[in-house]
């Protein structure tokens, strides 16, 4: 019988960027007991960073009396990620393409290209507070 345990975690986070360093030490040790490679950990790594981020200064607007609720688990297929803020939520919908010539230079919308990209499945809640990401073990 193969590790296919799957681990529910649940982690409250102030809203400071450094508070998810030691969450990402977690999330590592897990992803490689359960035989993912650094190009996975690394693209989880950076879609949770940035969603926390996000999180963080769009969401709680930097308010150190909110927090950020990290629901995460990983087994040896996939690593799931929730992370929901106390903001009043956004349209993700509605946030311009950075990759569109009239957006180039702004800065919004990075972070979530980045996590579309890096994750193979990211949804939202409707009020827009809630992100969840998906990544799958790449085949070795």
């Amino acid at each position: 019988m193969g590790k296919n345990r799957r681990k529910h975690r649940t982690v409250i986070l102030e809203s400071r960027p450094s508070a998810i360093d030691g969450l990402f030490r977690d999330i590592t040790v897990e992803m490689k007991d359960n035989g993912y490679g650094e190009e996975d950990i690394f693209a989880v790594h950076l879609a949770v960073e940035e969603a926390f981020i996000n999180a963080v200064r769009h969401g709680n607007r930097m308010d150190p009396q909110k927090s950020t609720r990290i629901e995460y688990s990983v087994d040896s297929r996939k690593i799931s990620v929730s992370l929901t803020d106390e903001g009043e939520g956004f349209d993700p919908e509605a946030v311009p393409d950075p990759r569109n010539g009239e957006n180039l230079l702004k800065t919004s919308g990075r972070g979530l290209l980045l996590i579309s990209s890096y994750m193979d499945e990211v949804r939202f809640n409707d009020c827009g507070n809630r992100v969840e990401m998906t990544k799958y073990k790449a085949a070795v």
